[in-house]
């Protein structure tokens, strides 16, 4: 008789094989960005003491090569005075990912593409707003972590009350 360790056991008759999840970046990149520096063309009177707000939106589409996707986080970030309302600058950036993702099941997909790619991308992203504010002329903008999950939970509600809307 040979010993064999305990977590060596063969897996139960029946029981469903788990398969592996692997994922890789194979490439990042800015797809399209403007930077607008009002304050430079106008001019701003009295405290410019800056209001910021950050938009996200993402998207997520199959590529023809099996198993690739490429998912892009959408910024629309705008600074405006906050005594007089008055803009200072506008940056729209799209950072697109091209990821290869195998042994997801097809209905975690999703989620999968607009939860976790962003994740990974994000860091890089940041960075570039950072570089992109400050070579603008305002202080570098360090964007807060976004919580992508609770980014794509608050769409799924948005969908779901929009089906509503339209059924009734």
């Amino acid at each position: 008789m040979t010993d064999t360790p305990d977590n060596a056991a063969p897996a139960a008759a029946g029981a469903p094989q788990q398969q592996q999840i692997t994922s890789r970046v194979l490439a990042q990149y800015i797809r399209d960005m403007s930077f607008e520096n009002i304050l430079a063309q106008k001019g701003v009177k009295g405290d410019a003491q800056p209001e910021i707000q950050v938009q996200v939106n993402l998207d997520a589409r199959k590529r023809t090569a099996d198993h690739q996707f490429e998912v892009i986080t959408k910024l629309n970030i705008t600074s405006k005075t906050k005594a007089a309302n008055e803009p200072l600058f506008v940056l729209e950036i799209e950072y697109a990912g091209v990821f290869h993702v195998e042994g997801v099941p097809e209905e975690q997909m999703h989620p999968y593409l607009l939860i976790e790619c962003p994740r990974i991308t994000f860091p890089f992203l940041r960075r570039i707003v950072s570089d992109v504010t400050r070579d603008g002329g305002f202080p570098a903008l360090n964007l807060e972590t976004i919580d992508f999950l609770a980014l794509y939970r608050a769409e799924l509600a948005r969908r779901a009350e929009a089906d509503k809307k339209t059924v009734n």
